[in-house]
């Protein structure tokens, strides 16, 4: 595995993001195009309904699995910024960082974080400068 940095700490999952989102969206499609052919010859729209609502509800369960889990890792990640922070200076992290601001300045070094969360605060600095402005990369190979 390569170093990580800006350019590659970005992660996708072939069989999440790839085949259950195509499978997902396929059925979605396929159900909705079976009620319009069920429609259109007055056939019965009870399995055809039934394909739209099951396919949805497995569409909405794809999206929320993964809004869940990566909330669980943001809740993780402010917690561990926080303490590291904390063990750094022995003040709280600062109340105006955003949770967004917090995910990206955990990729900073220690030796670069004070100075940088002081910056962010100071100039309210977006997640990709921050990220521009790390020298030393700490990777994080444990987010999904």
């Amino acid at each position: 595995m390569s170093i990580q940095n800006k350019s590659n700490h970005k992660r996708l999952s072939p069989m999440y993001h790839g085949v259950l989102f195509i499978m997902v969206l396929t059925s979605v499609a396929l159900s909705i195009y079976f009620f319009a052919t069920a429609t259109g010859s007055n056939a019965n729209l009870t399995l055809p309904v039934i394909l739209i609502v099951q396919s949805i509800a497995l569409l909405i369960l794809m999206l929320l699995t993964r809004v869940f889990a990566l909330k669980a890792q943001d809740r993780a990640i402010r917690a561990e910024e926080s303490l590291r922070h904390f063990i750094l200076t022995g003040k709280p992290i600062h109340p105006k960082l955003r949770l967004s601001q917090i995910i990206a300045l955990r990729f900073a070094s220690d030796e670069e974080l004070i100075d940088l969360t002081d910056k962010t605060v100071a100039e309210n600095l977006s997640q990709a400068q921050i990220k521009d402005l790390i020298k030393n990369w700490k990777a994080d190979t444990h987010r999904v």
